[in-house]
């Protein structure tokens, strides 16, 4: 059998201080240690269809088809070396150190295995406490849904001799290891756990140029891109040494899928001619082998550094809202019995996202009853909070006794419950400075969300807003501008325009305003946002005709609607840019 290379479970298992025990009775020590070999190891192995690769000394190298299998493999022996310990004296106890990677390997004709990933399972094991098992982030992926253990997050270590710093999880052990429930119909047995939220897999891209200097490029690229998506809290994106072992196969994505234990697939390809690049992506459903989107880019090669930027930003820019929207759907055609918190956070979000009062309260709706099965549920508080700062600062009836209220206890314990997630941290920000309750914890909030995940168009657009509204008019601007650029197909654009819009006007710029309002009204003629925008802009201007045009506009969108109403309710922090506004409208005939 010539070398070849594969994916596997390594398992390392080592001794602590066999010289140790060896120096107090050799015979002893070896004798016993020759009878776990026996009675634990060789049985254990076998049971979950593993192979013993080698014994090393004091120790073995084992390999096994399944991750899964390779560390109820490591439980049960420490489980039974546990046991056999429990009559002898301290002194003479001989405890193991076990190490468990998934990663690729090459297998020698004589069924020797070397390579990163047994090197990586052979650190771990020198960092397991005595008794205790760790596992790499890859490894821990696949079980922590299958597997009923307590399990520690011992963080990121540099572990010798190894490039990259590594997450690493140590298992205890004593409690007992029972597989996860699974529907014994659809299970298959090289399917990886998924986890709960979307999950994803970029595949190192097919360089289809001749050129191998191009693969340094593309390379970079993909990384990126993997760095990128990881900055989504709401994504699950395998890691950059789980997917690369795919590099150069002709792949099936579907089988790629349920190895990684993915739902969805990134791919793509590059071809080079002369001193131009063409670099097309697709993403694809892993369950379905659907393709949910595909594009392609062109650029120069005369700043490799910028095209791969750029690149990535488009990537990255149109893969959040295309894995939202197929999540979505996924939600809609649950079972009425399934349906969970974050299922209905999902159902309720199309609703949100339409910006209309009607849709607005079946989002809200939706979102009460994700809170109501899990309080502490971050994204659904941080959305309801926004759907009400919708209702609150437009001509929109209100939903309770104090919608100012509520929105402003929902993003607080938004904020409490929110940890690093970007959306929930920019929405809950939002709300406290759109609603004039709190500009230091807000403001705050929403400079933290942009440094969380600055490459979201959503999160990167919500933040400039607040900003903005909140009186760091250039700052707030320019992110909405940056949001518009990475999201120009949002449906939501006209709102991107108009506020962007606004910063203009309040920056003393009223003719840019002007041909952003104009293009936010081509694209949606009926909100009363674009309308009093556009109000203040020909006022400014001192177009009155087209601002008393504009206010029956407005009067015909949000009928009853008084200036008056709009002091109240309009996010502005600065009081001459309110009053600039609001003085626009009286003129326009707006009634107070």
């Amino acid at each position: 059998m010539a070398e070849k290379r594969k994916l596997a479970a390594i398992l390392v298992a080592d001794v602590v201080g066999f010289s140790r025990l060896a120096s107090l009775d050799e015979d002893d020590t070896l004798a016993r240690f020759r009878t776990v070999q026996t009675d634990v190891i060789i049985p254990s192995v076998r049971q979950h269809s593993g192979r013993i690769v080698k014994w090393m000394g004091d120790g073995a190298l084992v390999e096994f088809g399944s991750v899964v299998e390779a560390v109820r493999c490591a439980v049960e022996i420490q489980d039974s070396v546990k046991e056999r310990n429990a009559d002898v004296d301290d002194a003479r106890r001989m405890v193991f150190r076990i190490g468990v990677h998934l990663g690729d390997v090459i297998e020698e004709e004589d069924g020797d295995i070397m390579g990163d990933g047994v090197n990586v399972a052979a650190r771990l094991e020198a960092l397991a406490a005595p008794g205790a098992i760790c596992l790499s982030d890859d490894a821990y992926r696949f079980v922590r849904s299958r597997l009923e253990v307590a399990v520690t997050d011992l963080g990121e270590a540099q572990l010798k001799n190894i490039a990259e710093p590594m997450k690493v999880y140590s298992i205890e052990v004593g409690a007992p290891s029972r597989p996860r429930e699974v529907n014994p119909t659809t299970a298959k047995p090289d399917e990886a756990a998924r986890p709960d939220k979307p999950s994803i897999a970029v595949l190192p891209f097919t360089n289809m140029s001749g050129d191998a200097e191009q693969e340094y490029f593309v390379d970079g690229m993909v990384e990126d891109i993997i760095t990128a998506l990881s900055r989504f809290d709401e994504l699950f994106v395998v890691a950059r040494n789980s997917t690369f072992i795919y590099k150069g196969r002709a792949v099936d994505v579907r089988r790629v899928g349920r190895e990684l234990g993915v739902r969805y697939v990134l791919e793509g390809s590059v071809r080079k001619a002369g001193e131009r690049v063409r670099i097309t992506g697709q993403l694809i459903d892993a369950e379905t082998g659907a393709h949910l989107w595909a594009d392609k880019y062109d650029g120069r090669l005369d700043d490799v550094f910028a095209l791969q930027d750029e690149i990535t930003a488009s990537v990255v820019g149109i893969l959040e809202p295309t894995v939202r929207k197929a999540e979505i759907e996924r939600a809609r055609r649950k079972p009425a019995g399934h349906i969970g918190a974050y299922d209905l956070y999902l159902q309720a979000l199309p609703h949100l996202y339409t910006i209309q009062p009607d849709e607005n309260t079946i989002a809200l709706d939706l979102l009460e009853q994700s809170i109501a099965l899990d309080p502490n549920y971050g994204p659904a508080l941080a959305h309801a909070a926004w759907g009400l700062v919708q209702r609150v600062t437009r001509a929109w009836p209100p939903r309770g006794a104090d919608d100012v209220a509520q929105s402003v206890a929902w993003a607080r314990r938004a904020l409490a419950a929110g940890g690093d997630d970007a959306k929930t941290v920019v929405l809950g920000g939002f709300a406290l400075v759109m609603l004039r309750q709190d500009y230091v914890v807000g403001m705050e909030a929403l400079h933290r969300a942009t440094e969380i995940n600055p490459g979201s168009g959503f999160v990167t657009f919500i933040a400039g807003c607040g900003l903005m509204f909140g009186d760091e008019t250039e700052a707030g601007t320019t992110l909405i501008e940056r949001g518009i650029a990475l999201c120009p197909k949002d449906p939501n654009l006209f709102v991107f325009l108009a506020t962007a819009a606004c910063g203009h006007l309040f920056a003393g710029e009223p003719e840019a305003a002007l041909a952003l309002a104009q293009r936010s009204l081509a694209l949606n003629d009926r909100t009363d946002t674009i309308a009093w925008v556009l109000i203040a802009i020909y006022d400014t201007l001192g177009r009155f005709d087209d601002a008393k045009a504009m206010a029956r506009t407005l009067l015909s969108v949000a009928p009853g609607v008084t200036a008056s109403h709009y002091e109240r309710v309009l996010p502005m922090r600065n009081p001459r840019s309110r009053a600039m506004v609001i003085d626009a409208l009286r003129r326009a005939g707006v009634p107070d």
